[in-house]
């Protein structure tokens, strides 16, 4: 990797952290403020909140039917994704600990907040909370592997792919053979509890 690009990754690396920071920051002064686990409101927001909740047997009536009918094919893959997460949390926790890589905490990824929303009824925050579960654990495992990746092969591929993980950008150029070894180490070095930047 050249050093422009290595510049200009850590460039990107330090707005994505200042976009964090900022959006962090920005909706809790407005609307809410989060204490412990807890999201609250401003008394207002809360008062509007409730007033636009749609009662279940209304929102029953005023949905769209396909929702309804696909329903159970959409929660068929809880199945799946749990025996995923089960398999991928064994893996990290046994092996993580072997290869020296800080593993991965799971509440980064999997966030459930949505039920403080007073807006949505019964259905509508059971529906949210599956969401929350099913994309939070797909970014989780995402991260898994890529630590994964990073340890045991940090190259990029020859072709172009869609949407890489956000450490792929920093892996070695395919064909980038010079020193590979002694970069691979630095690699797995950067996985360690006191050095991993996440």
């Amino acid at each position: 990797m050249n050093d422009r690009i290595q510049q200009l990754l850590d460039q990107m690396t330090a707005l994505e952290d200042e976009l964090r920071t900022a959006l962090r920051e920005q909706p809790s002064s407005i609307f809410f403020q989060i204490k412990g686990k807890r999201v609250e409101f401003e008394k207002s927001i809360q008062e509007t909140h409730k007033r636009l909740k749609q009662n279940f047997f209304r929102w029953l009536v005023t949905n769209r039917p396909q929702n309804l009918i696909t329903g159970p094919i959409i929660y068929s893959l809880i199945v799946p994704l749990l025996v995923t997460d089960l398999f991928v949390s064994f893996y990290q926790m046994t092996c993580f600990p072997i290869y020296g890589i800080k593993k991965v905490r799971r509440a980064d990824y999997i966030i459930f907040d949505r039920q403080h929303l007073s807006y949505l009824n019964f259905i509508e925050k059971f529906h949210c909370t599956y969401c929350a579960y099913g994309t939070g654990m797909i970014a989780y495992i995402s991260e898994i592997v890529a630590r994964t990746e990073q340890y045991f092969c940090p190259i990029k591929h020859a072709r172009k792919i869609l949407g890489t993980h956000i450490r792929y950008a920093r892996f070695l150029d395919y064909g980038e053979a010079e020193n590979y070894e002694a970069k691979l180490e630095e690699y797995r070095r950067a996985l360690s509890p006191e050095k991993i930047d996440q």
